[in-house]
């Protein structure tokens, strides 16, 4: 598609695992706790962000992780930050390869019939990532944690000295 998307991806990728090292060892308290307005707890969060990842990945591409997570069950930070990473590279690769004019057609499981750009799948897997990040930011706040700071500005002086 774009370098402008590829860099977005690369964001993308280094915050979801900024995040997870930070969650991390936290006290089940605060891996359990969560906010009103927010999707769910900490780890149910991660859990929802990656599966979703995970069938927008697949629908668009041959990516096909089995078994697929689960939502409603924690598989633990190790599987998460394998899994999350191996779908944000298979997102990544999309960016730099896809022209934007490919269009998905199928049957959602409710039996809707779409018709949807690729375009479309990348733009809310970058979107649905960035509003449940905030979720889990929001969480620790709430617990009275620092969460890290993820923003893109915090992204370049990584790359720029060196970080991932």
């Amino acid at each position: 598609m774009s370098q402008i998307l590829v860099h977005i991806f690369k964001h993308h990728l280094w915050a979801n695992s900024e995040l997870l090292e930070v969650c991390d060892g936290m006290s089940d308290g605060v891996l359990d706790a969560t906010v009103n307005g927010t999707y769910g707890s900490v780890r149910d969060t991660f859990v929802h962000l990656f599966a979703a990842e995970e069938r927008y990945l697949a629908r668009i591409s041959e990516y096909a992780p089995e078994p697929p997570l689960a939502e409603g069950t924690f598989p633990g930070f190790r599987v998460l930050r394998e899994r999350g990473h191996a779908s944000a590279e298979g997102l990544l690769a999309l960016a730099q390869s896809e022209s934007g004019e490919r269009v998905i057609s199928g049957i959602h499981p409710r039996y809707v019939r779409f018709a949807i750009p690729v375009s479309t799948f990348l733009a809310q897997a970058i979107n649905h990532a960035t509003e449940h990040r905030a979720h889990v930011c929001t969480i620790l706040t709430q617990q009275g944690i620092e969460p890290p700071v993820l923003d893109v500005w915090t992204y370049e002086e990584s790359v720029a000295g060196g970080g991932s």
